[in-house]
């Protein structure tokens, strides 16, 4: 089977409005460049933005070598309620904008010119909590098959069983289960590659099924994150994937066991945005994403709340992060007026097939959860639903387990009828204007936790009408989800004994308790913080801004991100990760982190944010400022030196050890010790000079031709020390290639990404690149007169 990319050479408009077309190349997000406005009926769901329909066209001629080919082009997303047209007719039509499709080129007209055309529709708003974008906005690739070949995704592989693992988990004996779904006759014959490109394995298949035994094989896990390819041919066809040799099991008296030991899901809640590039999906966006978070202290991701992009599997594969892939926001209640909750009831299991479908060989999936905060859960229907949904994936996939996550406290609420969503308010508030628009379902819960705090829906989830509306749903599913009910994991442990519990959506100054809970418990299998890395839409929601970044009087369409990431919006690790590496015990710390000194004022409010420390103590002119010092330590205890004269030494009940202090330029040093007194770790900050540079700094030395690059700006002394304080435009131009986006991490940002002019936030800014042609690409950035450059090898 060929594999041949679709994505370049297409044509978009915007359908009210645009006669012309723009020249694009996919995946492509339309709402990126939409103007943002307070009257949007989207609102800060969708980060204000205009929604609209989309047309997209792309005329291409098939080769003449592929006339004897049955050709089929996959979707992997377009948002949403596509129409796909062939040559004028419409051949397929998909209601969701998460899930990948495939539409047979049936009506090709080989040698000739042919015209694709697809429909994205997205004017219909509002229809998402959350910023989804607009278009084609993952990749289209075309599969060519001879008339006897093996099915798309007609090649599964699964490891049954691992023994003799060896001390450092990497290696052991495998078996797995080989399956080829094929059409035609022929015999069937595979081969497995491993890292090194050495064929390991070869053999001949008598039917289409096989067992495969596979001594001293390199397993896969978040620490040996180690993949195999396996070719299978049929005739003359060849399907290549990848997999990893990885066992999962699960039970209340281990937990989750991967290769036959247990892992403690350490993980981060991600919304499906890739940050400054909009929705569009890509390959380098997902990598440095899956690799940020680990360098931060997870090990899991949660695809809040739609099924995840085939890049961000990938790169879970590649670098061992394990996945719960989620499948929706909304059963049949609706949470918008146009949601997806109008199709859900006739899609579902459609949706869930090609969910498993893509996920099947990938061993970084662990676990399906087929809803986020479904009041359903608690009415018959929705318990019933659950055990259907439940049951149809494990029909389709025996191996993983079935969550849900399910906001505890909500359950009770919306059945006491707050929170509750209708067409005949939805109608009625239609005609109101944006701002006057009241939250229903999950944002009606997400604004009472921004007044009352993170303790109302904890102590809430504790009241016995919360186990009464959520027991019977629990029972439909392998692992229960619990968003927000930490409280009751210890209760509900020993009321159901066979019960396994995830917190599937929690607050990040919980992390600490939870995971020395976990540690003891292994009917709790996991932790899914909101949110690991902040995301575009739900604007403001865990923000904590003061006035300079954010005026009370501004325009509120200003507001963009939601604020709520462990890592800001450009990939910068903010005190908070820090803390989270300590509580996951990444690192032993301590580690230094401080509020900015120098903002006096009042932040806005969330629940979402434990703390807006930051590593930095460059506050030169803010001399006898309280200071808030946070260090992040497992410790007993932790002393505090400020230009080596101690400030005193506390202890703590966690890891977070806090010190209100006066501000003075020059060293800021913690040090930990053990019981016993003795020091175990220290770490300082410094005071940056007076003077002020640009730095460009490059994540990467090299980078291949077509790929990102990401390059961090930063405000910083001439030594390189950071400098939060200091504030600069800056104008960023590239010599052979493409600068595809340019901004900063301030949730208020009303300039977009897509200008080549920026402000800083907190002295730092980023430019994402695409490379041209080998050789080098020149980053050239303008501030205050002058000028900073760097170059980047291409090849």
């Amino acid at each position: 089977m060929l594999k041949l990319d679709f994505n370049q050479g297409w044509k978009y408009r915007r359908m009210d409005v645009d006669e012309n077309f723009t020249e694009v190349n996919l995946p492509h997000d339309a709402m990126l460049c939409e103007p943002r406005a307070e009257e949007n009926p989207g609102i800060h769901n969708i980060g204000y933005f205009e929604g609209h329909n989309y047309e997209y066209i792309k005329k291409f001629t098939i080769d003449e070598k592929l006339s004897d080919k049955k050709l089929t082009l996959e979707f992997e997303g377009v948002y949403h309620n596509a129409e796909v047209y062939l040559n004028g007719k419409l051949v397929a039509e998909r209601p969701y904008g998460y899930t990948n499709f495939y539409v047979p080129m049936q009506e090709l007209r080989v040698g000739e010119e042919n015209t694709i055309k697809v429909v994205a529709h997205n004017a219909d708003q509002p229809n998402s909590r959350w910023y989804t974008g607009s278009g084609i906005y993952r990749p289209v690739w075309l599969y060519a098959q001879n008339e006897n070949h093996i099915k798309i995704n007609g090649v599964k592989i699964l490891t049954q069983a691992v023994t003799n693992v060896n001390e450092e988990g990497s290696e052991g004996d495998a078996t797995l289960a080989l399956s080829v779904e094929t059409v035609g006759n022929g015999h069937i014959r595979y081969e497995i590659i491993d890292e090194d490109n050495a064929v390991v394995m070869a053999e001949k298949m008598a039917n289409s099924r096989a067992t495969i035994n596979m001594a001293h094989s390199m397993l896969w896990d978040e620490n040996h994150p180690y993949l195999y390819k396996i070719r299978v041919y049929f005739g003359d066809d060849m399907q290549e994937i990848s997999f990893g040799v990885r066992t999962l099991k699960w039970d209340r008296d281990n937990g989750i066991q991967i290769n036959g030991k247990r892992v403690i899901l350490k993980g981060a809640c991600i919304h499906s945005d890739n940050q400054l590039l909009g929705a569009v999906t890509d390959i380098d966006a997902e990598m440095r994403r899956v690799r940020i978070l680990k360098e931060n202290g997870y090990n899991a991701i949660r695809s809040a709340h739609n099924p995840c992009s085939k890049y961000l599997l990938e790169a879970c594969d590649k670098l061992g992060m394990y996945m719960m892939d989620e499948y929706v926001d909304m059963w049949y209640i609706h949470k918008t007026r146009y949601d997806y909750a109008s199709y859900m009831p006739d899609w579902y299991e459609r949706d869930l097939f090609d969910m498993v479908q893509k996920d099947y060989n990938h061993p970084s999936v662990v676990m399906y959860s087929t809803g986020n905060e479904v009041a359903e859960t608690g009415q018959a229907r929705g318990i019933d639903l659950t055990k259907a949904m439940t049951e149809y994936l494990h029909s389709l996939d025996d191996s993983r387990p079935v969550s849900c996550g399910v906001n505890i406290f909500f359950n009770l609420l919306f059945a006491m009828g707050f929170g509750i969503y209708s067409d005949e308010k939805a109608e009625k508030e239609a005609k109101q204007p944006a701002k006057k628009k009241k939250a229903v379902g999950s944002e009606f819960y997400n604004q009472l936790a921004g007044i009352f705090g993170d303790k109302s829906m904890k102590i809430g989830a504790t009241l016995h009408g919360c186990d009464v509306k959520t027991r019977d749903a629990y029972a439909n599913m392998d692992i229960a989800g619990y968003n927000y009910g930490i409280l009751r994991y210890k209760k509900d442990l020993k009321k159901y004994p066979n019960r396994l519990i995830l917190g599937s959506e929690t607050f990040c100054k919980d992390a600490y308790k939870f995971y020395e809970f976990a540690k003891k418990n292994p009917g709790v299998v996991g932790d899914f913080v909101w949110a690991g890395m902040d995301y575009l839409g739900e604007a403001g929601i865990g923000s904590w801004e003061y006035e300079d970044y954010a005026p009370k009087d501004a325009d509120k369409a200003g507001w963009l991100s939601a604020g709520s990431g462990r890592i800001d919006l450009a990939g910068n690790p903010l005190g908070e990760a820090y803390y989270t590496r300590v509580a996951f015990e990444q690192e032993k710390g301590p580690i230094l982190a401080v509020t900015p000194v120098y903002q006096t004022g009042t932040h806005s409010p969330s629940a979402w944010k434990m703390s807006d420390a930051i590593r930095s103590w460059s506050y030169r002119g803010c001399e006898g400022y309280k200071a808030k010092v946070e260090v992040y330590a497992r410790a007993a205890a932790v002393e505090l030196f400020l230009n080596g004269e101690s400030l005193g030494k506390k202890t703590s009940k966690d890891c977070i050890f806090k010190f209100q202090i006066k501000y003075y330029s020059g060293e800021l040093t913690a040090v930990s010790y053990d019981k016993g007194g003795k020091e175990i770790g220290r770490d300082s900050l410094i005071t940056a000079e007076a003077d002020t540079e640009v730095r460009i700094r490059p994540e990467k030395k090299i980078v291949e031709p077509g790929h990102l690059a990401y390059i961090n700006i930063q405000l910083t002394d001439y030594f390189g020390t950071w400098k939060p304080m200091e504030k600069r435009n800056i104008k960023v131009t590239v010599e052979n290639g493409k600068l595809e986006a340019l901004g900063n991490a301030c949730p208020y940002n009303p300039q977009g990404f897509l200008n080549n002019i920026t402000s800083t936030y907190y002295g730092n800014a980023l430019a994402i690149v695409r490379a041209g042609k080998e050789g080098t690409v020149k980053i050239i950035v303008e501030s205050n007169g002058e000028k900073y450059t760097k170059e980047i090898m291409v090849q």
